[in-house]
């Protein structure tokens, strides 16, 4: 995900517009109101309690394969473990996979997970994060051509939506839930890259593929949350402005769910500034009103220190910031 900086991402609100309208010769942009809306229906179960220490396990699962750099042995071996620990939980799972061109002229074979829980229920909500790691510590200092461990840029957030899938099978809940690892989320074009001609949607390729070839025809889901780096110490996450153009009812629902409680100083009632990531491309071409929690510092206007640097390994990781994650969306989806 990116602002003018995390894969170069943040956008004014006119020029996103104008992004959106010119980058999308199928379907021009539409504002919220536009899309479907109905409203998933309230359930008497009880909210199952997050277990911080299993989501942990699984963050530490993940980086332990190393960089899930598309076209590594650690992209392949971590892809069978996501769809393995997905299948056995109960869930309907499935890889969609095929062969992708990037910005840079290399191919790689893309291999976007999904899990279904209540496959047959009509009412829905998508619920995702990437799970690759950018092939380069571009914002750092020292050894930026290689890749880094990516510990809340991409694993914290599949970390959370692994153990709520764990949790679904038993938990009574009505909603079918979908969980969506996309991939190839971070082997974008940075602004200022100038060996290669300059391109448009060079990040999110695993969001844009599965928006336009989605596993089930004519899916549809009431909303989508995205989670992305959700596992860092003191986050800070701000109401995103892509979040704020298309679901801004999406947004206001989960960040008042967040600070009653408790939350309210890490869900902040202040605008940020919109950003590319792929909750715009589920936004735009499968027109699902989603919305993004994402840790990043108003005050600074960019993303936490460690961000694509080496420095964003498990030293950087709270467990605390995944319970609390992983807690206001499952009181989301059980809409209590």
């Amino acid at each position: 995900m990116a602002v003018l900086g995390k894969k170069s991402k943040i956008l004014n609100l006119i020029a996103v517009a104008a992004f959106l309208i010119i980058s999308s010769c199928k379907q021009p942009v539409k504002e919220s109101t536009e899309t479907k809306q109905e409203t998933p229906a309230k359930t008497n179960v009880p909210v199952p309690a997050f277990n911080a220490d299993s989501a942990l396990v699984y963050l530490q699962a993940q980086v332990a394969f190393g960089p899930r750099v598309p076209g590594t042995d650690a992209h392949a071996k971590c892809a069978d473990y996501l769809y393995q620990k997905l299948k056995s939980f109960g869930l309907q799972t499935q890889i969609q996979s095929e062969t992708i061109t990037t910005f840079d002229s290399k191919k790689f074979r893309l291999k976007n997970i999904i899990a279904e829980y209540k496959p047959e229920a009509k009412q829905r909500v998508l619920l995702l994060a990437h799970w690759d790691t950018r092939p380069c510590a571009d914002h750092d200092s020292v050894r930026k051509d290689q890749p880094f461990d990516g510990a809340n840029d991409g694993a914290s957030g599949v970390a959370v939506l692994l153990e709520i899938a764990r949790l679904l099978p038993a938990s009574g809940l009505e909603t079918g839930i979908d969980i969506l690892f996309v991939d190839l989320e971070d082997y974008g074009q940075e602004e200022d890259d100038t060996r290669f001609p300059r391109q448009e949607n060079t990040w999110c390729l695993g969001s844009q593929f599965w928006a336009k070839n989605m596993h089930r025809p004519d899916y549809f889901a009431q909303y989508g949350i995205l989670l992305d780096m959700v596992g860092g110490v003191n986050p800070v996450f701000p109401k995103e402005g892509t979040s704020l153009y298309y679901a801004p009812d999406v947004l206001s629902k989960v960040w008042n769910i967040a600070q009653k409680m408790g939350y309210g100083q890490y869900f902040i009632n202040e605008p940020a500034p919109q950003t590319i990531d792929d909750h715009l491309y589920i936004n735009q071409l499968a027109n699902i009103k989603t919305i993004d929690i994402v840790h990043y510092d108003n005050v600074k206007k960019e993303y936490p220190p460690y961000h694509h640097t080496h420095g964003d390994n498990l030293s950087i990781i709270d467990k605390n910031t995944l319970d609390m994650v992983g807690r206001v969306v499952l009181q989301t989806v059980f809409n209590k």
